[in-house]
């Protein structure tokens, strides 16, 4: 009767399971399915916009409200530049030809819809050749507030739209191209403000196919190499994939609704960070799993084990990863803020993916689930087999320490040398930190924004060698009309400045245009100012600044905006995100870190080993940045994205090694504990940091600065503290401080009185074996 009650229940026991995995493998079909749509929708819902982050307590911000009443309709320019082939003079017949193609451009239907042009341009084109007479200039004016809206089936911005559709038809009707002459020897280019936005939109559109290619790829390469398996890397791509499905969902339905505001550089983080947070917390699980299945009869068991054993140091990873990040939320930009909980959203979804979905993919093949790491299948000995039944395999499991393979070998060596090892490694780490002061991150032009040649860039070029590079768009100031003359004289007088006129509504140059009588709103009028440096550049912010000071003296009402101080509040706005946002990281995290270790000590050692990481890191950055690399400088925004991901994700590493030295301290004190914990977590940390580094590199596939820059920082980083920090300086202070690590917990008292191996049971720490395959 009771082998008959035992069958009952072990087979009521096996349907529950068969239950439980179906339940999730089809939550997350329907996630998948969903999720996949929206993940290709994401850049539908973009804005990418610079002024529509600002704060509204910015000068330019308050400026562009107070300007609004000048002008009937907002306008977003589009510029064509064009030039005679091989130099000279333009003629008169080029000049004829250019008109006429320019003003047909209003009533050509626009591709996919029964619409013209002339529906979103808020004026006729005007055609203007340059002082020199080497160059023609055409201002195309969009309606600024249609600009972002999705037309035509390919279901592109109008910006976007209407750029393509200017570099066809003047490449057409004038065979005109920055690199081929045609019938009317002239070279065309298409730049202005609409111009970078529709090459920056193009760049972005990689983030959806490259970018996820190219990550997903070399991610699958590393896992072939750990697993040397061809199933088990397809269960965690899987993982990874379906996860990124879930995060695309929520992100695409909040930034639909205008819960949250998404650009090019968030969606790109956050495919990243949930493919390799993903993976990560996949490499974690399946080690532990492979462990457990070489000590335990059935994988429902070793799962069920392991799936315990990981749950506290990969949730603690989660939470202090998703503490860190949310921590954006007090920018003063909104993009920054948005970047915190679409990065949230992506780890809490490669969190729930590892967690459920690749256990039920794991076991779907019940008894003969053990075949996902075939050709080496773990088996269970038997003597582990039979321990297992009492809930112990310790006899089955050798002393990590006592291990011959490499972080084995490694950990006593740690331990020989332990006040060496971490003075060394500080020191060196201290003078690569020793550069952080010479890391430039004052801000960078537009146009070193493209790390390929564009369009608008080499437009840009040709525009300042021929035309008044600010003329186009202006530093705008905002000034009662009482102090206008003073502020016109005060702002002439700022060098950078070409011209300074107040705005009547006709177009600089028209006949009248200077006599007409000024446009007055509420008792203000508006200076236009005209700098000799693009509005774009950092001579055109240098020149705000001057501008802001001079007017200010004069007329301390007066309100300064237009594009290029736009640039100026949004690097003054990111470098007081630096100052307020890093001390608070810093303070959630060692938080997180004193309640997970139940020590001060420990935690205070951990954080300042990943500051130092992260000071080193930019340090390098500096020498690279600077040197061979070549890079312009940096937008402040870079090291506070980098400092964001490298402390929280940095600290990962740190947490699956010190829970797991604090589980087996318990058992035989915190020096022994540290290289038992360093044996046993060496392999499949390293190449969780591997994952996570590859992953982040391949963000230097979409060719913008801001990307290429963080995706050196936060891969150079993360392999920093995978084979420096995690694997040398943390073991080192941790064993020369030996119990006083844990103050004022008091472990070595515990210890004393356990003689129980840690490997009994289920523990709080990932294992991995030796290897990084978990072995």
């Amino acid at each position: 009767m009771l082998s008959t009650m035992s069958t009952r229940v072990s087979r009521r026991s096996a349907l529950t399971r068969a239950l439980l995995v179906a339940v999730a493998l089809v939550a997350w079909l329907a996630i998948g399915s969903l999720g996949g749509v929206a993940q290709g929708k994401l850049s539908q819902v973009q804005t990418n916009d610079a002024a529509a982050f600002l704060p509204s307590s910015a000068e330019s911000t308050l400026a562009a409200e107070a300007g609004r009443d000048f002008v009937e309709t907002p306008t977003l320019p589009a510029l064509v530049v064009l030039t005679p082939e091989g130099g000279g003079a333009v003629t008169e017949a080029q000049v004829g030809q250019v008109t006429q193609v320019a003003q047909a451009v209003p009533a050509a239907p626009v591709a996919g819809t029964d619409q013209t042009w002339a529906e979103y341009l808020t004026a006729e084109p005007v055609v203007t050749p340059s002082q020199d007479g080497e160059a023609l200039l055409v201002v195309f004016s969009l309606d600024a507030e249609a600009a972002e809206t999705l037309i035509g089936a390919g279901e592109e911005s109008v910006t976007e739209s209407f750029v393509t559709e200017l570099r066809q038809v003047f490449l057409d009707e004038l065979g005109a191209s920055a690199d081929a002459a045609g019938e009317a020897g002239l070279q065309a280019w298409v730049t202005g403000p609409a111009g970078f936005v529709a090459d920056l939109v193009t760049a972005f559109g990689g983030i959806d196919g490259i970018l996820l290619l190219v990550a997903l790829g070399a991610v699958l390469l590393i896992l072939v190499v750990i697993y040397r398996s061809p199933l088990l890397p397809l269960a965690v791509i899987l993982t990874a994939v379906f996860g990124l499905c879930l995060a695309g969902l929520v992100v695409y339905h909040l930034a639909d609704s205008g819960t949250l505001v998404l650009n090019g550089q968030s969606q790109g983080i956050l495919s990243i960070l949930v493919v390799g947070a993903s993976v990560d917390y996949a490499l974690l699980l399946v080690a532990r799993y492979r462990e457990e299945l070489r000590h335990t009869a059935h994988p429902a068991d070793a799962m069920r084990r392991a799936w315990r054993a990981c749950l506290e140091p990969i949730g603690a990873s989660a939470g202090t990863v998703i503490a860190g990040v949310l921590c954006l939320l007090l920018s003063e930009l909104g993009s920054n803020r948005s970047l915190g909980p679409v990065a949230a959203i992506g780890i809490a979804s490669a969190l729930l993916a590892a967690m459920t979905l690749l256990p039920a993919l794991l076991l779907i093949g019940g008894r003969r689930s053990r075949f996902y790491f075939w050709p080496r299948v773990p088996r269970p000995a038997a003597a582990a087999t039979e321990g297992s039944t009492h809930g112990s395999h310790a006899a089955a499991v050798p002393d990590p320490a006592e291990a011959t393979g490499l972080w084995g070998r490694l950990a006593r060596w740690v331990a020989r040398r332990a006040r060496a090892v971490w003075v060394v490694t500080a020191v060196v780490l201290l003078g690569f930190a020793a550069f952080l002061p010479t890391f430039q991150a004052s801000g960078t032009s537009e146009t070193d924004v493209f790390r390929t040649p564009v369009d608008s860039v080499a437009g840009e070029e040709v525009l300042a060698a021929h035309f008044p590079a600010g003329a186009v768009q202006p530093v705008t100031v905002v000034v009662p009309q009482a102090d206008a003359s003073a502020a016109q004289e005060a702002a002439e007088g700022v060098d950078g400045v070409d011209s300074v006129r107040v705005f009547t509504g006709a177009p600089a140059g028209a006949p009248g245009a200077d006599d007409a009588p000024p446009v007055v709103v509420d008792g203000t009028v508006r200076l236009d100012v005209t700098t000799s440096a693009p509005s774009d550049s950092v001579a055109a912010q240098d020149v705000v600044r001057d501008v802001r000071t001079a007017v200010h003296a004069v007329a301390p009402d007066a309100l300064v905006g237009g594009p290029a101080a736009e640039q100026v509040d949004t690097i003054d706005a990111a470098q007081r995100d630096l100052r307020v946002i890093v001390p608070l990281v810093l303070l959630v995290i060692m938080v997180i870190l004193m309640l997970l270790l139940r020590s001060v000590l420990a935690a205070v050692v951990l954080l300042v080993a990943n500051v130092l990481s992260f000071a080193a890191t930019l340090g390098v950055a500096a020498i690279l940045f600077d040197g061979p690399f070549g890079f312009p400088g940096s937008d402040p925004t870079v090291p506070l994205f980098a400092f964001v991901f490298l402390v929280a994700l940095g600290v990962d590493y740190s947490i699956f090694l010190m829970t797991r030295v604090r589980e087996e301290s318990l058992q035989v004190g915190t020096r022994r504990g540290v290289v038992r914990g360093l044996a046993v977590t060496g392999g499949v940390i390293t190449s969780a940091g591997i994952v996570l580094a590859t992953t982040f590199a391949a963000l230097a596939v979409i060719p913008l600065l801001f990307l290429v820059q963080l995706a050196f920082l936060v891969a150079f980083g993360v392999l920093l503290d995978t084979f420096v920090v995690r694997s040398l300086l943390v073991p080192a202070v941790v064993h020369d401080l030996g119990d006083r690590a844990w103050w004022p917990s008091r472990v070595g008292d515990r210890a004393g009185t356990a003689h129980q191996p840690a490997h009994a049971g289920a523990a709080s720490g990932p294992s991995s074996g030796g290897t990084a395959g978990g072995e």
